[in-house]
This record gives C-alpha cells, structure tokens and sequence, in this order.
C-alpha cells in the first residue's frame, strides 16, 4: 500500500467560515470526537490515534495536512496535542502541512503553528484575488476580510512554504492566463499553486452545490488555463496523476479530483476522522481501513 499523504480531520463544529461551495456541507460529517480529554477512555482512544499515526508512516506516509470540517486553527487545543504526538512518535511525521482560508491567524499563531505544531506549509484557500471577493465566498461576514497580500507576506515572514490554492470560481477567469500566475508569484509570493476545480455531485440539490454550477470559472477558461500550464516544463509526475508543472519559478498542479475519486489500489491521501479511525474517502464510512 501506498499513502501519498494524511489527511487529519482537526475536531470541532461550528466554522468561522460559510463557504458557499462548502464540501462538508454536502456529504455531511456523522463521526463521534474521541478525542475530548473529559471521555472516560481517553487514553485508549489517544493511542488507538497514535497506531493510525504510526501506520501511514509505516506505509511510506511522510506528509500530513491538517485540515477539516472547521479552520484547524480553531482548535488550538488538539493542534497542542498534535504537536506533543509529534513527540511522542519514534518517526513523526517531517512534512507538516495546514489547508486554511486564513482566517483567525495571527502572527501569533503563525508562531505557534511553526514552532510548535511544526508546520512547513500552509495551504491557503482562495476564491479570489480581490478581498472582498475572497470574504464574500468565504461567507464569514462577521470577521474583517482577510488582506491577501498582507497575510501572504506575514507566511513568508516566519518562512512557512506557501501554496496557493485557488479555488476556481469565475473571479479566476482573466483573459491574461500568464497574469494569474505572475499575481500569485510577484504579488503574493507563492512557492506552489494549485488549482482547483469546484466540486460537487451531479445529483446534489443542495445549495452548495447550485452555487458551484452557477459560480465556477467555465469550461473555456479553464481549458485555457490546462493548455497553457502544459507548456511549461514538467518537474514530476506524481503518484497518482497530477504533474507538477515550472511556471515563473513556482510548482504548480491542477487537482481535478479533489475528492480522490479517481480509481488506484494505493491511496492518494487517507483521512484520519476525530473517532480514531482511517478512511479512504471523504464521503464513504465503508472506506473504512482501520
């Protein structure tokens, strides 16, 4: 078996954000947090946690992604925690990663996420290049937008690695595709971009899912978008179908599967859930390893 990467589902409910292409809001998330320090066997569950832990690594699994249903940086608490087993572990994990919209992170918690958390990359989420445009998607209105290009600057400060990851609604249809990625490069400073495109299932009559299909960037554009990354030099082919592309000195891939649907006999990522069990699927209990 081969692991790309680990996906760790941060507890909590309740998210700052409302994004309005939420995919949590379409598959729903039923898994019991076992995880809370006041639970009579927390211990037990705190080293069946560990043994999934330790069972990517012993698959090959070097890089994990602090991700979830809410900001992970809502949960200071288990992002402590994680932290601690970190070391605790005899090979903890190297590449540590966090998919966030930015949202409630100041400089210090950029301070804690790097020293302590021991985070190398932060993956930040956006909508649009524009502020606004951005918090408008994001839906957390009660916060202060996000200064994109401030926040960017303050990754680089404390030296995280910074991928962009554009969500790719129609505020990312420019008709001067070069000028998107020199944004990304001379403006905000990425490292890596990815580009995502929107998901959502065919026969989804929620409302996240009607605002993808009336809000993703169109066919055309991003069609525009594949062709002209593919002219670039290619740095690798990875595991499981993306190629890493050089464009203005930064990496960059298009992710058409955002949900792993695509099938492999290894994994792309797998998720470890709050109940101390891992998945192959965001959206299947039965992909349940272990």
């Amino acid at each position: 078996m081969k692991i790309q990467s680990l996906s760790v589902v941060v507890p909590g409910k309740g998210c700052i954000n409302d994004c309005l292409c939420c995919v949590s809001k379409m598959h729903g998330d039923e898994y019991k947090n076992h995880l809370e320090e006041n639970l009579p066997f927390y211990d037990l569950y705190l080293n069946d946690y560990l043994k999934r832990l330790e069972f990517c690594r012993d698959n090959g699994c070097n890089t994990v992604l602090l991700t979830g249903n809410i900001e992970p940086q809502q949960n200071k608490r288990f992002l402590v925690d994680f932290g601690i087993m970190m070391r605790l572990m005899s090979h903890p994990f190297r590449n540590i990663e966090i998919q966030t919209t930015g949202s409630l992170i100041d400089e210090k918690m950029l301070r804690f996420l790097r020293n302590h958390v021991g985070v190398s990359t932060i993956a930040l989420s956006l909508f649009s290049f524009n502020n606004e445009e951005n918090h408008l998607c994001k839906g957390s209105r009660p916060i202060e937008p996000i200064d994109i290009s401030k926040f960017c600057a303050e990754i680089k400060k404390y030296d995280f690695n910074l991928r962009l990851c554009l969500n790719l609604t129609k505020y990312f249809s420019l008709r001067d595709v070069d000028f998107l990625f020199e944004i990304c490069n001379k403006e905000l400073g990425a490292d890596q971009v990815t580009l995502r495109r929107l998901y959502h299932q065919p026969d989804d009559h929620t409302e996240q899912s009607k605002w993808v299909i009336e809000n993703c960037i169109d066919d055309f554009r991003y069609t525009e978008l594949v062709k002209y990354i593919k002219k670039h030099s290619l740095i690798r082919k990875l595991e499981y179908g993306q190629t890493a592309y050089s464009i203005h000195g930064m990496s960059v891939v298009i992710d058409s599967d955002c949900m792993a649907k695509g099938e492999n006999e290894d994994f792309k990522y797998l998720i470890l859930r709050p109940n101390g069990k891992l998945y192959g699927s965001w959206d299947d209990p039965a992909s349940l390893i272990f």
